[in-house]
């Protein structure tokens, strides 16, 4: 079984996401993880998926999508990673305040040095509001709390970490 990741970023619009699933599941390719969103009207997406087809096969099927040159495809095949197990507790920090430029660098800096690691990260400006929502593995809970809040002091923001809620399947 092949795995590959396949990203396509252009311009949004309806039915990106149906036209991508519905060639890659008449090529028989299963989705097993997969992030879309929408970016300042742009549209973002990465999934893994896996099944039979080469790259080639999966890039020439997906090839009509950017005829018009609004949308950018890529395929890249990975090879199978161990599960990841989680160093710590999950969390969640929140952060929101004036934006200024360095914010997620400070803020992941400050998380790496604390032992913990960024599962998923999502930026929003509105205005003049930068607000930041991060899911953490932490093995330190405690240290990663004290470094943010110097982090928050230093950039004259507010800054949250919660134990995040399990997830419910």
């Amino acid at each position: 079984m092949n795995e590959y990741a396949v990203t396509v970023i252009g311009h949004d619009r309806p039915g990106i996401i149906a036209d991508v699933a519905e060639i890659l599941a008449r090529l028989g390719l299963n989705l097993t993880d997969s992030t879309m969103t929408r970016l300042r009207g742009h549209f973002a997406m990465t999934l893994v998926c896996a099944g039979p087809p080469s790259a080639e096969e999966i890039d020439a099927a997906l090839e009509p999508l950017t005829a018009d040159r609004t949308l950018l495809v890529t395929v890249r095949g990975v090879v199978e990673e161990p599960a990841y197990e989680p160093s710590g507790s999950h969390h969640v920090l929140a952060l929101h305040g004036a934006d200024r430029l360095g914010i997620v660098a400070t803020v992941a800096r400050a998380v790496a040095e604390s032992g913990g690691n960024i599962t998923d990260l999502t930026t929003r400006l509105s205005g003049s509001l930068y607000v930041v929502v991060a899911e953490v593995d932490v093995a330190d809970p405690d240290a990663l709390g004290a470094a943010l809040r110097s982090v928050a002091q230093r950039l004259g923001v507010e800054v949250t970490l919660r134990p995040a809620d399990a997830d419910l399947l």
